[in-house]
């Protein structure tokens, strides 16, 4: 099936095996009987992979012990490929439905902008299979028969001895600080705010589970993808072939024109490049000024003292909230101190978005592929 269509009414198969050339044999058999996947991430604890099943209802679950099926299967619709959870970490896990249809105009769109060239090139899977992020890369390579190489996991050490003048991966900023670009042909970066300072071969993505992976690469859109900025408060939103169907309880991820409202603030530079600022949840509205996260923590991470740094808000009786950095410092260098850091972004944007708050800490929440978990912040 794969380079063809769906066609059929299949069932959803829920896969938890270890990342590997298996995994990806049970894919293409769903995909050839016309059934839909969801990847179950192996890492969950019992509730929570529990908690995973009921709400998605697969019909049949695949692991180490084998293939059963399972009570109270809800059914798929025509063309379904997968099904990918998201917000587990935070709340109740909701399902993003992708199509087939969708699933290949993705692979093709990313693999047209990077250049790939099918005979030539090799892609390593590396990222969790839960994550569209780390699936769309085995995706890529199936739809467009690129060779492919499955590791079980991300091991920096591993990752690099794969590495070749061929080879094209997907990081997240954490994984690419660990490994370097050098060894790669393409590094597709996602999953967070890129670093400031990045390699020629380095190409940066905007998009979520929704969308199907990255849509937005170096702040341009992939042919046939429309994004437009609406609203007082700059909501990106997007329209395009590779957009989700629905969420598994049937509600729609789509208005009645199309676009998918992201939740996400930004703005397009004179050259008409897309620049995210951050989550609108994730807005701090300190004394009435507006203040985003990921640009107090570019600047922080300025500091030589600062490793890791996370900002968020905390509410405030006086400024309704106060701005909060959490720091975790590097070993070799000094701790950063409040006054430090609040003199940086002062000098380099305004006063009111100057940290007025710092905790030292030995490790930022984040989730499986990096990205910071600011609800646990406050």
């Amino acid at each position: 099936m794969v380079g063809g269509k769906l066609a059929a009414v299949g069932e959803l198969v829920a896969i938890d095996l270890p990342a590997g050339p298996a995994w990806v044999d049970v894919l293409r058999r769903c995909w050839d009987a016309g059934d839909a996947v969801l990847p179950v991430d192996g890492r969950l604890a019992p509730p929570a992979r529990a908690a995973l099943l009921e709400a998605m209802r697969p019909a049949v679950l695949i692991d180490a012990s084998g293939s059963r099926r399972l009570p109270g299967a809800a059914a798929t619709g025509p063309g379904d490929a997968l099904v990918m959870a998201t917000s587990g970490t935070t709340g109740a896990p909701k399902g993003v439905v992708l199509a087939y249809d969708t699933v290949e105009a993705s692979a093709r769109a990313t693999s047209a902008r990077l250049g790939v060239e099918p005979g030539t090139h090799r892609w390593l899977a590396c990222l969790p299979l839960a994550h569209v992020g780390g699936l769309s890369v085995i995706t890529r390579a199936l739809i467009t028969g690129t060779a492919l190489t499955v590791l079980p996991g991300f091991s920096a050490a591993e990752v690099a001895a794969q590495g070749g003048p061929e080879v094209l991966v997907s990081l997240v900023a954490t994984a690419l600080g660990r490994v370097g670009a050098d060894r790669f042909h393409t590094v597709v970066l996602g999953g967070s705010a890129p670093p400031s300072d990045l390699a020629a071969n380095v190409v940066t993505t905007y998009g979520m589970t929704e969308t199907g992976s990255g849509v937005v690469y170096d702040g341009v859109p992939l042919d046939g993808v429309e994004v437009a900025i609406e609203g007082a408060q700059q909501q990106i939103r997007v329209r395009g072939p590779m957009l989700a169907r629905c969420y598994r309880d049937g509600t729609d991820t789509l208005d009645g024109d199309g676009w998918l409202s992201t939740g996400d603030a930004g703005w397009f530079d004179p050259d008409g490049r897309l620049h995210v600022r951050g989550r609108l949840s994730d807005l701090i509205i300190s004394g009435g000024e507006n203040v985003w996260p990921a640009a107090v923590e570019a600047i922080v991470r300025l500091h030589p003292g600062v490793a890791q740094v996370a900002v968020a808000g905390r509410r405030d009786p006086e400024w309704g909230q106060r701005v909060v950095a959490w720091v975790v410092p590097r070993p070799e260098a000094a701790a950063p101190t409040l006054d430090e850091l609040r003199g940086l972004v002062r000098d380099q944007l305004a006063a009111f978005a100057a940290p007025r708050e710092l905790e030292l800490v030995e490790r930022l929440p984040t989730t499986t592929i990096g990205k910071v978990v600011r609800s646990q912040l406050r």
